[in-house]
């Protein structure tokens, strides 16, 4: 039996025998190689994440992997507060900063499916604030103001392709102010309505603020406050009761404490205790939402179901498709990944050549995102493969995220691409 190594403080792993927790049993739980993967090859997985933390590269993480909608690696390494020594545990509570993306723009896809909008509808539908903007740029003569091309679609805004992050430096001083963060998502969407924007919608790709515009969005359509919306219609139905805007109090002894990298080399500085945040009625889209390994899994798994988990139906499949295939064309997408090889849909990231992708041991088509203190998804729709980090660091940790997608997928020893014991090389998804 494998015993913890290092720094591997809590450990579940079902393939290797140890007890199963309360918070696992709610999960649907198999061995590895009951589909078609490997329980000494996901060792792996634990050895090496025991190892950062060893190295003083992160406090600690929780991992989850699963295949054909079974759960066959959770697990837990390091610590989940330092300063108390308080281990890591698989249900542990982290900040999901940017994976919130997704699940907002899912909320909004079920309006779609409700017929409240077209793709290509503009924003100024509801958002009549939206309908004439003006786009800045820098030239040779100076700053420039003129029509914007086209009007803000909420393809453009669910895809990162609608311009509203203009160049700080391109505003003047009164622009700027307009900028700043209200106590609400709309408060703040709608005091930025006179900005003008940093492009074209639909002529290039930068990640920002655009998915609080889907959540207001959300909330104007539906007339319900985003974290009602999430609660009813996705939170409930999937069984996510541990993700959350506001965390109950009675659960901050489970929130993981967010580190960064030490000045003096191979340690970690405290950045934000368990349970510092206080309550908000700021229900963003970029951000915002706590939830565990366990939780998340169960969204990302009815995902890749095509909209569907545990006989609850959020989405079709067909718009589980649209949102998961690529609507930027060769636009460069830079955040989260950091190569070619990548498009992008309605609130995922996707492999589209793995030839030219850091994440190459993923399948084309393999889709995802991460937070801003590493938290990270990809669902491998061809592997059949969920596959799940949370940790919490800021200020690094991009090499851990390529690792980790790379220990997941080496353990997989019949591959649904090429057959057990057969290869077969992807092709480019077209773009």
């Amino acid at each position: 039996m494998h015993q913890p190594t290092l720094t591997c403080i809590a450990l579940l792993t079902i393939s290797l025998g140890f007890s199963i927790s309360i918070h696992a049993q709610r999960l649907p739980m198999a061995t590895p190689e009951s589909v078609g993967m490997s329980s000494e090859r996901l060792e792996r997985l634990d050895t090496a994440l025991s190892q950062l933390v060893a190295d003083g590269r992160m406090a600690g993480a929780v991992s989850l992997v699963a295949r054909d909608d079974k759960v066959v690696h959770l697990s837990a390494v390091g610590e989940r507060y330092k300063e108390a020594n308080d281990a890591m545990e698989v249900n542990d509570i982290f900040f999901i900063q940017s994976m919130t993306k997704a699940v907002v723009s899912s909320a909004l896809m079920m309006l779609f499916e409700e017929g409240r909008f077209q793709l290509d509808d503009p924003i100024s539908r509801y958002l009549p604030e939206f309908a004439d903007k003006t786009v800045v740029r820098q030239t040779v003569n100076g700053v420039a103001r003129e029509p914007a091309a086209r009007q803000i679609t909420f393809r453009h805004v669910l895809s990162h392709t609608a311009g509203v992050d203009p160049d700080r430096d391109l505003l003047s001083p009164g622009e700027e102010a307009l900028l700043a963060r209200r106590e609400t998502v709309g408060e703040t969407i709608l005091s930025r309505a006179d900005l003008p924007l940093g492009f074209s919608p639909g002529d290039d790709w930068d990640y920002g603020s655009s998915t609080d515009y889907v959540a207001y969005l959300v909330e104007v359509i539906s007339g319900q406050s985003l974290d009602q919306f999430l609660k009813e219609r996705i939170f409930e139905p999937l069984g996510m009761n541990e993700t959350w805007y506001n965390v109950p109090v009675e659960y901050n002894n489970r929130i993981a404490a967010l580190y960064r990298p030490a000045q003096s080399g191979d340690a970690l500085d405290l950045v934000e205790e368990p349970g510092s945040r206080g309550p908000t009625r700021y229900f963003a889209g970029v951000n915002g939402l706590f939830s565990t390994a366990g939780d998340y899994f169960k969204f990302a798994q009815m995902i890749l179901n095509g909209g569907e988990y545990n006989g609850a139906r959020l989405l079709s499949p067909t718009t589980v498709n649209l949102m998961a295939s690529n609507h930027v064309g060769d636009l460069p997408v830079r955040a989260c990944v950091s190569s070619d090889g990548y498009g992008f849909g309605l609130g995922f990231v996707m492999v589209t050549d793995v030839g030219l992708s850091r994440d190459g041991s993923l399948t084309p088509g393999s889709f995802g995102w991460c937070g801003a203190w590493n938290t990270l998804y990809w669902i491998d729709p061809t592997e059949k493969t969920v596959m799940i980090l949370m940790m919490q660091l800021t200020g690094g940790g991009a090499d851990i995220r390529r690792l980790f997608p790379t220990l997941v997928m080496q353990a997989i020893t019949e591959s649904y691409h090429s057959g057990a014991g057969a290869i077969r090389a992807y092709a480019p998804v077209p773009r």
